[in-house]
């Protein structure tokens, strides 16, 4: 099981070590030579208490952002649920469908509440979809707030997912109007987007040399596929 390719990551895990210049040079080039894209540059560290700003803000959060979690932290726990969620994003972007939030609760979970977000994942779940808003935009050509099929599979390749063909027509099925035809909104390109991300990232743990093939268990293939089918429907 595996993907051709795949890149660019907005996780907030710790980074890795630092490698010395002939091992980087060396993995550089044996990942390019199976996915063709540069390897995904290392996340940054999760902010310590040192480097969180008044409210739980990871420092340099723009104000906006702050604004838009504490008006619907109504009972100031520092944290927010799906409702919470949907509201907040709707002052920023759109009102997303609940589906399009679990999925992405589910990626930016807390550590400490599965059901909930704080400050830390809130932030870092507001830039994520910043950049995929520019990303739809580019390629929503003639401004009508939706993507065709191909429009659809270029976007994905430019954030570094070249999914393949039998893939991309499974992922694509669920939007299909029965013609045989499908158009995505921001909310439905998101979902999808973020589906080929998240088992993307989940696959990639497996895959450490980058070789576009990996081995695990059976177990541990339904621990990562099945919080994808279930969590947000």
């Amino acid at each position: 099981m595996g993907f051709s390719r795949y890149n660019s990551s907005h996780s907030t895990a710790p980074s890795a070590p630092e490698l010395p210049l002939e091992s980087y040079v060396h993995q550089q080039h044996q990942y390019q030579s199976y996915y063709g894209h540069p390897p995904p540059e290392p996340a940054p560290p999760r902010p310590s208490s040192s480097y969180v700003q008044s409210g739980g803000f990871p420092a340099g959060t723009r104000s906006d952002v702050v604004r838009a979690f504490q008006m619907v932290d109504k009972d100031g726990s520092g944290f927010i649920d799906e409702h919470e969620l949907q509201q907040a994003l709707s002052s920023g972007y759109q009102r997303f469908n609940l589906r399009t939030i679990r999925l992405l609760m589910f990626l930016f979970k807390n550590p400490y509440d599965s059901h909930r977000i704080g400050p830390v994942e809130f932030a870092a779940l507001w830039s994520c979809l910043g950049y995929w808003r520019a990303i739809f935009e580019r390629f929503d050509k003639d401004r009508s707030g939706r993507i065709d099929l191909m429009e659809l599979r270029d976007a994905l390749y430019s954030l570094g997912y070249a999914v393949p063909p039998p893939v991309f027509q499974l992922l694509i099925s669920k939007y299909e109007n029965g013609s045989g035809k499908a158009e995505l909104d921001f909310d439905s390109f998101v979902e999808c987007g973020m589906i080929v991300k998240g088992l993307t990232d989940k696959f990639k743990e497996k895959d450490k040399r980058y070789t576009g093939s990996a081995t695990f268990s059976y177990d541990s293939f339904l621990c990562m596929v099945i919080p994808f089918l279930v969590s947000y429907d």
